[in-house]
């Protein structure tokens, strides 16, 4: 697991798949990723930004991977 310091920032999601995913069989069966920002406005931008079906994406396909929010700050 990450953890933020003063260079990332304090306000994070964590990325993870559904137990059910196919995908899962790639990857380590725990696998996981954390991305850490400065302010709790990156952070929701950015879960905003993640979590939407993108343009590139195929008609009807939805993202299937998780996102957790993680506040690792004293004013969350």
């Amino acid at each position: 697991m990450n953890t933020p310091d003063s260079k990332t920032g304090g306000f994070g999601i964590q990325v993870t798949l559904p137990e059910n995913d196919p995908f899962r069989r790639l990857l380590d069966e725990g696998w996981n990723t954390q991305h850490w920002f400065q302010s709790r406005y990156e952070r929701d931008r950015a879960l905003k930004e993640m979590s939407r079906e993108h343009e590139y994406s195929r008609k009807g396909d939805a993202p299937t991977l998780l996102f957790e929010v993680i506040n690792n700050t004293s004013d969350s």
